[in-house]
C-alpha cells in the first residue's frame, strides 16, 4: 500500500531488472547495468513484465530492449525512462530514503493507498467513465476519513494528524 522504490546499485539482469519493474519507482547508481537478456537464453520475459516495462517506457523501448537482449548502462535506462534519477553508488540509499520519506510524511496512508490502486486500475481503463467511477467512489471514501483531517488542517494551516491505515480499505479498492 506504500510506495515502493527500487535501488539499482550494479549488475540487474533478467529477473534482477524484471522484478524491479513492478515497483513504483526506480533509481539507479551509475554502476547500474541492466539488461532484459531472455532472446539471449531462448527464454520469454517473465514477472509480469510483458506489462510492466511498456507502460514504463512505451511499446518501441521496451521491444528494442527485449529484442536486442543487451546490458545497458546506467545513462540509457534513464534516457529510456526506466529510472527516475541516476546517483553516485555511495549515494543511491540515501537518496532513495529521502525520495520515500518525502512521499509518506506528513501524507494519509488511506489516500496513497487509493490513489496507487486507482492510478495502476485506472490507466488500463477501456474508458474514462470507469476511472470517474473509481475516482468518486474512492474520493467518497476517502472524504469521510482522512480528508476530514486534511482539509481541516489545510484551513487551519497546520500539518494534518492522520488516523486512517491502508490495512483498513474496504474489499472494494
Amino acid at each position: 500500500h506504500q510506495p515502493v522504490i527500487a535501488a539499482i546499485n550494479g549488475p540487474a539482469v533478467g529477473i534482477g531488472a524484471t522484478m524491479t519493474l513492478a515497483m513504483d519507482l526506480r533509481l539507479a547508481s551509475t554502476a547500474a547495468r541492466i539488461g532484459f537478456v531472455f532472446g539471449r537464453l531462448g527464454i520469454v520475459p517473465e514477472a509480469a513484465s510483458s506489462w510492466f516495462l511498456p507502460r514504463i517506457v512505451g511499446i518501441q523501448q521496451a521491444l528494442e530492449w527485449v529484442y536486442s537482449a543487451d546490458i545497458l548502462d546506467a545513462e540509457t535506462v534513464l534516457a529510456g525512462r526506466l529510472v527516475r534519477s541516476l546517483h553516485e553508488p555511495d549515494e543511491l540509499v540515501p537518496a532513495a530514503q529521502a525520495l520515500d520519506r518525502s512521499f509518506v510524511e506528513n501524507r494519509s496512508p488511506v489516500a496513497l493507498a487509493l490513489a496507487k490502486r486507482l492510478l495502476y486500475r485506472n490507466s488500463a481503463a477501456a474508458d474514462p467513465l470507469e476511472a470517474h467511477l473509481s475516482d468518486s467512489l474512492a474520493m467518497f471514501y476517502a472524504s469521510i476519513g482522512d480528508g476530514k483531517e486534511g482539509v481541516a488542517a489545510f484551513l487551519e494551516k497546520r500539518t494534518p494528524q492522520f488516523t486512517g491505515l491502508a490495512s483498513d480499505l474496504p474489499r472494494i479498492f
